[in-house]
């Protein structure tokens, strides 16, 4: 069943605009992405419920696409963000910028003496303490996505103009998607702060000065949270999400469609030649015990026959075996042998 035969799906969730199921690939300034029905029929249970979509699979089978695609075909605001081993719990809500308030402080003490009023308190034209912990607090994705509005008064609140934000006005007219990339790399901490917010659409912000409670507004809105399952997460975040496991292609027809979805310069042979050395070196990696290459070595592969050759498929040709080396076999060297 394809995305075009699923006409209809997102219309309970979406309105009267079937946006996700009218195109199959959607080009343009978003990469590529190949609807399939399940993915459709994800996201619509997605906006419906109103939980996370938790999407699973290894590198390079469309896990962040998918969330980049449906804002596109929603015409709704995204709100990127990649998450890493340093990322603690408070950085998806929001992150106080200690250093920039202790070089104001840094700078205040420098000042003349009559910067500062006769009781000690420094002097501001506004009248507010210009210390005020509320003045260096910078709202996190998830307040960009939950409640933009909020979180752009917030950011103007310390000074970003707000063509600087995250949703800068009235581009959530059409919804957000807000989007954790690669929620295993942090610490269980992490997801495990995210438990209230996802259940309860609501979360704190314990800082003086600010809105004490974060709410979700109205509006659609889709949490897209991916994992390549280098760690587990806890049972406790899984009950809060919606999961869609993305499997990579496993035959070269369904490489080849990827492949001209995202290169249309590149001829059929040329995929299709590009798909059959895959399959021939994931195997001999199998073998091996060593890493196996998939989808995300093919696009980068093809990525670099047309950046390189164009569209002179003579060339492309040429290239292909020599390139290949440097992109699926990524064993050390005599891992395999010394044939190759």
């Amino acid at each position: 069943m394809t995305a075009t035969q699923t006409t209809g799906l997102l219309q309970r969730a979406a309105g009267d605009r079937d946006v996700l199921s009218s195109v199959r690939v959607v080009p343009g300034e978003t990469p590529t992405h190949i609807w399939e029905a399940n993915h459709i029929l994800a996201v619509e249970m997605g906006l419906a419920t109103g939980r996370a979509l938790l999407v699973r699979g290894a590198p390079g089978t469309g896990k962040t696409q998918l969330a980049k695609a449906a804002a596109h075909a929603l015409g709704a605001a995204l709100v990127p963000y990649t998450v890493d081993a340093h990322t603690e719990p408070r950085d998806l809500k929001y992150h106080v910028d200690h250093v920039a308030r202790l070089a104001r402080a840094q700078a205040m003490a420098a000042m003349a003496p009559q910067s500062v009023s006769r009781e000690g308190a420094p002097a501001s034209s506004s009248g507010r303490d210009p210390l005020e912990p509320s003045q260096f607090v910078h709202p996190g994705p998830l307040w960009w996505g939950f409640n933009p509005v909020s979180a752009r008064e917030q950011a103007q609140n310390t000074g970003l103009d707000p063509k600087g934000c995250a949703v800068p006005p009235g581009a959530e007219a059409g919804g957000r998607v807000l989007l954790l990339d690669e929620i295993d790399k942090a610490d269980p901490t992490v997801p495990n702060s995210l438990l209230d917010a996802l259940g309860y659409d609501v979360f704190d912000v314990p800082i003086p000065g600010c809105p004490p409670r974060v709410e979700r507004a109205e509006g659609r809105l889709l949490v897209v949270i991916t994992t390549n399952e280098e760690r587990s997460l806890p049972d406790a975040f899984l009950r809060r999400c919606l999961v869609l496991e993305l499997e990579p292609p496993s035959s070269v027809d369904e490489l080849v469609e990827r492949g001209a979805a995202h290169f249309a310069a590149l001829a059929l042979p040329i995929l299709e030649e590009a798909a059959h050395q895959l399959m021939a070196d994931q195997a001999e990696a199998r073998r091996q015990g060593s890493y196996v290459p998939g989808l995300a070595e093919y696009l980068d592969l093809l990525r670099a026959l047309v950046s390189m050759c164009g569209e002179d498929d003579t060339r492309q040709r040429a290239l292909l075996e020599q390139a290949a080396r440097f992109v699926f076999r990524k064993e050390r060297r005599g891992a395999r042998g010394a044939t190759r």
